[in-house]
């Protein structure tokens, strides 16, 4: 049965990529799991609990389709944090997936990527279901068992066809669901 209160990620606001040829788009990751990280290169627990956990995160599900995302989030100390700074920072921490500078529009000091998750600081993480909804979202960092686990079971979950997402049959009634015959 559907989450009824399932809510669909806002797409990203992104005003610069690293470590990726071309832009992405939550829309265009559709059908994969994705984990979001909000993060500052100047934020301590970023530098040193999120990062690494996130190379933990890499390594751990690196053979599946987890697509792993940072997001640099500036909302303070906007002159010292600004795309060069960040390209020396990927560099010397190796960070090799896709990163994008979270947009400014000049109505605020927060961004809009940070805006639209209503995220309260970094680091931040959001977990992306196949299905473009928002699994979970938590800002500090998590348990690594917790985290693991929660990827785990996005990662298991079915991926739903067509028919499936329109609300068709999938082959359960009265309690039972039995094999299709194909």
């Amino acid at each position: 049965m559907p989450n009824e209160t399932a809510i669909a990620a806002p797409e990203l606001a992104v005003s610069q990529w690293f470590n990726t040829r071309t832009p992405l788009t939550l829309e265009g990751l559709r059908g994969r799991v994705i984990y979001l990280h909000s993060f500052q290169l100047l934020c301590p627990g970023c530098v040193s609990e999120s990062l690494p956990q996130v190379r933990r995160i890499e390594r751990l599900f690196g053979h599946t389709d987890l697509q792993v995302i940072g997001l640099h989030t500036v909302f303070e100390h906007h002159e010292a944090m600004t795309p060069v700074t960040l390209k020396a920072f990927i560099h010397e921490y190796r960070l090799t997936s896709p990163i994008g500078v979270d947009q400014t529009d000049g109505q605020s000091d927060i961004p809009v990527t940070m805006r639209r998750y209503g995220l309260r600081g970094t680091p931040s993480s959001v977990l992306i279901g196949r299905d473009g909804t928002i699994l979970h979202q938590a800002f500090g960092v998590e348990d690594d068992m917790a985290v693991g686990a929660r990827i785990a079971m996005a990662l298991a979950a079915p991926v739903k066809d067509a028919g499936e997402r329109a609300g068709g049959s999938d082959g359960c009634a009265d309690g039972r669901c039995g094999v299709s015959e194909r």
